[in-house]
Order: structure tokens, then C-alpha cells, then sequence
């Protein structure tokens, strides 16, 4: 499958593409979310969030490493791998668990999914965000095995 590519204006029409895409995903479902500082990952998982029917405040889990988000038609399982250096440190907290696809529960989306490289397994869906200029983004959507 070819990489689908969808250009946004600003931050609010990157979340409207989180929100559009985030009924395509179901439970056991692992989106990997790659792209420099401040391009616009959790503006995305605000919208997917949304997307699921939630109405809580999604913030980057950045110092938590990971935010549960309960009150959508799905758990969402957001983490940000910024701070962790290895594959080892994220088994050593127990991450693994919501990597599983056969037995998770919910939807995982992994910022900074390269800081633990080898920790997803599975075939997911990664998409990664580049920053054209201050507000515009290219979304670039693409499934890996």
C-alpha cells in the first residue's frame, strides 16, 4: 500500500484529520507517530481522541511517558518515548503489555516510537508529521509490518 498524504494549514486542521481518521482504527489497533519537536503529534491525538467521542484534556504525556484516555468508545493509550533510551527501559515499566495487538484492550498511539526501537512488533500504522513552515504540515499516513 502506497503512503497517503494529506497537507494541513494549522493546528486546527491537524487535529481535524486525527479526528477523521480515528473511527478507521480499531480495538488492538498500534499508530506510531513520528516527526520533529512541535510538529503537531499531539494536536493529532487531540483530534483522534475526539474522534473516539472523548471529551477529556489530552496533553502530551512527555514527563508521565503515558495518558489513558477512558471516556471514548475505545480506551486510547497515548505515549510520548521522548525520555526513555532503550527497548529495555519501556519492557522494564511494562509497556510491552499495550503492544500486543491481540489483547489490547484499546488503541495505542506512540510519540517518539524510534527512542524504543523494536518495542512494536506488530504490523501498525505509522504516521508521521513534517513541518513545512510555522503552521503548515504534511501528514503522511503509511501501514508497516
Amino acid at each position: 500500500m502506497s503512503a497517503i498524504k494529506i497537507i494541513t494549514n494549522n493546528e486546527n486542521e491537524t487535529m481535524a484529520v486525527g479526528e477523521k481518521l480515528a473511527p478507521m482504527f480499531k480495538k488492538g489497533s498500534i499508530i506510531t507517530l513520528t516527526g520533529d519537536l512541535g510538529a503537531g503529534k499531539t494536536h493529532f491525538v487531540k483530534g483522534f481522541a475526539r474522534g473516539l467521542g472523548s471529551s477529556e484534556l489530552v496533553t502530551s504525556p512527555t514527563f508521565t511517558i503515558l495518558n489513558i484516555y477512558e471516556n471514548a468508545t475505545l480506551p486510547i493509550y497515548h505515549f510520548d518515548m521522548y525520555r526513555l533510551s532503550s527497548i529495555e527501559e519501556a519492557e522494564s515499566l511494562g509497556f510491552e503489555e499495550y503492544f500486543d495487538t491481540k489483547n489490547l484492550d484499546g488503541i495505542s498511539l506512540v510519540e517518539w516510537p524510534e527512542q524504543v526501537e523494536g518495542l512494536i512488533k506488530s504490523e501498525h500504522t505509522e504516521i508521521e508529521i513534517k513541518k513545512l513552515d510555522d503552521e503548515k504540515r504534511e501528514i503522511i499516513i503509511r501501514r508497516k509490518s
